[in-house]
């Protein structure tokens, strides 16, 4: 799994897709949330909290994480080196979680220099220091367990086929289904509680009640039961490739 893991780091900085990626994320966040005009204006917004920044990152991540999974399963069985690991005295568990944590934590690092922004809005309060920290480490918790459900996705997305376009494609539907789209089917619903039951199906749901600072187990399970749901489904997929 090590193995596999610094595999994975070293190919996305030997190259200038965990650049770009890492750097795009900060870009558009920032421009969001300091430059352009509108909803996620921080300087426009009127109060120290960084709530517009945890509403924009999913969906800055929709884009951004199945453009880093989607070379993980699909270019291996493209260069036809899926079968030479699956050869190797590595376990399937293995391969994947060292696939699985290479492209996490590359999505980890991109989130990392986002803690200038709690200094920033930390001191532009009325009275610096005005800021709810317990909630922003709540929102930073809820965003990791959503980047690690997208990056299960984007692997059973890249495990699907050996083009990189459409694992991408593929990931971006999956990723978008997952958090917006049970709770579009919700709206169909006039009764209120089969509504609300529908879209607590979704991620968005489960990630806004952690953004909030409602720490629930079940919103922490729900998340890593999502992820773990993927990866098995990732690692029959890679089976039925190997057989």
């Amino acid at each position: 799994m090590i193995a596999v893991f610094r595999k994975e780091i070293a190919s996305f900085f030997s190259s200038p897709v965990g650049y770009l990626v890492t750097g795009s994320f900060l870009v558009l966040t920032g421009l969001f949330l300091f430059v352009f005009k509108g909803p996620f204006n921080l300087l426009d917004y009127g109060f120290a909290d960084l709530s517009l920044f945890f509403l924009l990152a999913p969906w800055a991540f929709l884009l951004l994480i199945p453009a880093l999974s989607m070379r993980a399963v699909s270019e291996e069985r493209k260069l036809g080196t899926l079968e030479l690991l699956l050869s190797k005295p590595l376990s399937l568990p293995g391969l994947l979680l060292g696939k699985f944590l290479g492209v996490f934590v590359l999505v980890f690092l991109s989130v990392v220099p986002t803690l200038l922004y709690v200094y920033t809005v930390y001191q532009l309060g009325m009275e610096p220091g005005n800021l709810d920290m317990g909630l922003v480490w709540g929102s930073y918790l809820g965003l990791f367990l959503l980047m690690a459900a997208y990056t299960a996705m984007g692997l059973f997305a890249s495990s699907l086929t050996d083009n990189q376009i459409v694992a991408f494609l593929l990931g971006l539907l999956l990723c978008f289904g997952a958090y917006i789209g049970f709770e579009s089917l919700a709206g169909l619903f006039a009764d209120g509680g089969s509504a609300l039951w529908v879209a607590d199906l979704g991620m968005k749901a489960h990630y806004e009640n952690i953004s909030q600072g409602v720490l629930d187990s079940r919103d922490m399970v729900y998340f890593l039961s999502l992820t773990a749901f993927f990866l098995w489904l990732t690692a029959i997929r890679i089976n039925r490739l190997r057989q």
